[in-house]
């Protein structure tokens, strides 16, 4: 083989690594789903959004829920056999009300059980997913979101506060038009987490968490921990199985020049203490 010929090979194969490396991790997606599912006997479908890099640029950018997805998810809903409990794997910052909604009233009408499985995070529009389960199972660190509306840019009820602070001379056009909007959306939302809210709860503890949740009580980005969610008497439990953890490494973020975050992937073992020799029995 000559110099050119392996300069060549070497240049394909350049160019082949990342094609096999990406088709490898989806035989292993594959795989790791189908015993999810023999284990468990059910259908396990996957929403998960991680920040990804634009090709050439390397620009990062956030990916949300949007209508594609709702597609996606429905689609498997319906070819899911009715008596066939789902598992849904949500890992997301949220995305299109619209989307979310969607999802979510395909869940409520399946007539199997439906359990949300978030490992690490699944915000504002996933929250809205996760409430339509029967059961959310959350890592001990994992967390949920408000998921009250945006409007314009910004929460919709922070353009209702700041409207009622000014004198109706002080508010231009625009803005009305668009706290008008914002009450409508704060509205809508809060009535679709009601009804979904209404199958695990009497209706004045729905009516008072879906207010909390959507109505700007927090911030848009408020972390809602497992325990919290207990109180507001969500069904929530705290015993995610670990194959879902495999799972989440086979959605892996896109590799920067620099890792941020090292560690030897190994449990640490304890050190001796000083003089402390072997014990014998």
């Amino acid at each position: 083989m000559t110099v050119g010929e392996l300069f060549w090979l070497l240049f394909l194969l350049i160019l082949l690594h990342p094609v096999l490396r990406q088709r490898m991790v989806e035989w292993e997606r594959v795989r790791l789903l189908r015993r999810i599912e023999g284990r468990r006997r059910t259908r396990v479908i996957t929403l998960i959004h991680r920040q990804v890099s634009m090709a050439f640029f390397g620009i990062p950018i956030m990916r949300y829920i949007d209508i594609n997805d709702s597609e996606e998810v429905i689609r498997a809903i319906h070819l899911t056999d009715k008596e066939t409990p789902i598992d849904l794997v949500v890992h997301a910052p949220g995305g299109l009300v619209l989307a979310a909604l969607q999802i979510a009233s395909a869940i409520n009408a399946h007539p199997a059980r439906v359990t949300v499985h978030i490992p690490h995070y699944a915000m504002s529009g996933a929250t809205l997913i996760a409430l339509a389960a029967d059961e959310i199972v959350m890592d001990d660190h994992a967390v949920l979101g408000p998921v009250d509306p945006q409007v314009g840019g910004f929460p919709a009820a922070s353009v209702l506060a700041a409207v009622d602070r000014k004198s109706p001379n002080e508010v231009d056009d625009q803005t009305l038009i668009l706290a008008d909007v914002a009450e409508k959306a704060i509205a809508q939302v809060k009535g679709a987490v009601k009804t979904l809210l209404r199958e695990h709860m009497a209706d004045p503890d729905a009516e008072h968490v879906a207010t909390l949740l959507s109505t700007g009580t927090w911030t848009h980005d408020y972390p809602i921990t497992a325990d919290v969610g207990r109180m507001l008497g969500l069904p929530i439990k705290k015993d995610l199985d670990p194959l879902f953890y495999d799972l989440m490494r086979l959605y892996p973020q896109p590799v920067r020049q620099q890792p941020a975050v090292e560690y030897l992937p190994r449990p640490r073992e304890p050190e001796p203490r000083p003089g402390a020799g072997p014990r014998g029995r």
